[in-house]
C-alpha cells in the first residue's frame, strides 16, 4: 500500500525538476517557432531535445533517454545545424511557402496530435497506475522491447513506414536529374577565353599585404580597390569592408613623405655640388 502511494505522490526535488526544465523546454520550444534565423531555431530545438531526455532519465526510461541525446540531438539535430549553416538559409527563404495550405494542414495536423496526447494521458490517470518497478521487471530495454513487439507492435511499424517514406521523399524532392552532358575542363577553359572573362587567377584578398582579411578589398596600384580580390557571396551579402579612403589616404602620405625625402636629399647633393 505504502508503495502504490509513494507511485502517486510528487517529491520536492521532483516538482522543483520538472516546473524549472518544463518552463526552459517550453520556451526552447516557443523560440524555435519564433526565431527569424535558422541556426537559432535548430539550437533552441537541441535544447529542448536534451530536456526531454532529462525528463526521460528521471522517470526511469533510461533507454529512451540515452536514444534521444545519441540519436536526435546528437546525430539528427547536428546535422541539420550543419547543414543549415553551410547553406546559409536566410529569413527570406524560410518564410518562402512552396506547398499551398500548408499552415492549415499543419494546423490540423498540431490539432489531432493534441488530442491524442490529451488522451494519451487522460487514459493513463484514469487507470491503475503500473509503477517502474513492474515495468522494468527484467530491465528498461527489454521491457520496453516487449511493449513494442506485443501491444504497440503496430503503431511501430507504422512509425517505421512512415519514417521511410519521408526519407524517400526527401531523396526525390532534393535529387536533380541531369539533362544535358557536364562540360569539361578544356571546354569551360574555352568558353571564359571566348567570352573574355578573368583568365588569370584571381588576386589574394587584404590591403597591400598588412593583413590578409577575406572582407577587405585589395588595391590596385593607383589606390582604387578592387572588386576581384573579395568573394562575390561577401559581397552579396554586405559584409565587405570598405577602408579604401583611409587606404588613400595612407598612402598619399606615404607617397608625400617620399617625395619630400627625396627633395631634400636632391637639395643637399645640390649643395654639396656647387661647393
Amino acid at each position: 500500500m505504502s508503495a502504490q502511494i509513494a507511485a502517486y505522490t510528487t517529491s520536492t526535488g521532483e516538482a522543483f525538476q520538472f516546473w524549472v526544465l518544463g518552463t526552459v523546454a517550453v520556451i526552447g520550444a516557443l523560440c524555435t517557432v519564433f526565431m527569424k534565423k535558422a541556426v537559432h531555431s535548430a539550437l533552441c530545438l537541441a535544447g529542448t531535445m536534451i530536456i526531454l531526455a532529462v525528463f526521460y532519465l528521471a522517470n526511469g526510461a533510461y533507454f529512451l533517454g540515452i536514444v534521444q541525446i545519441v540519436v536526435y540531438t546528437g546525430a539528427i539535430m547536428m546535422l541539420f545545424l550543419f547543414v543549415v549553416m553551410l547553406v546559409g538559409v536566410t529569413a527570406a527563404d524560410s518564410l518562402k511557402e512552396t506547398i499551398k495550405g500548408q499552415r492549415w494542414l499543419a494546423l490540423l495536423c498540431g490539432l489531432g496530435f493534441g488530442i491524442l496526447l490529451i488522451a494519451g494521458i487522460g487514459n493513463a490517470s484514469l487507470k491503475e497506475f503500473t509503477g517502474l518497478g513492474q515495468a522494468n521487471t527484467g530491465g528498461n530495454v527489454e521491457g520496453l522491447a516487449a511493449l513494442i513487439f506485443t501491444d504497440y507492435v503496430y503503431a511501430f511499424e507504422l512509425t517505421g513506414a512512415l519514417l521511410i517514406t519521408a526519407a524517400v521523399g526527401a531523396m526525390v524532392l532534393t535529387h536533380r536529374e541531369r539533362t544535358e552532358r557536364a562540360k569539361t575542363q578544356r571546354e569551360l577553359a574555352e568558353e571564359r577565353v571566348r567570352e573574355g572573362k578573368h583568365l588569370p587567377p584571381l588576386p589574394a584578398p587584404g590591403v597591400y599585404a598588412r593583413h590578409n582579411a577575406v572582407d577587405i578589398a585589395g588595391l590596385l596600384p593607383d589606390g582604387t580597390p578592387s572588386e576581384l580580390t573579395v568573394s562575390k557571396t561577401l559581397r552579396d551579402r554586405g559584409q565587405v569592408r570598405d577602408v579604401s579612403a583611409q587606404a588613400i589616404s595612407d598612402l598619399k602620405a606615404l607617397e608625400q613623405r617620399a617625395e619630400d625625402r627625396l627633395e631634400r636629399s636632391n637639395s643637399g647633393k645640390s649643395g654639396e655640388g656647387s661647393k
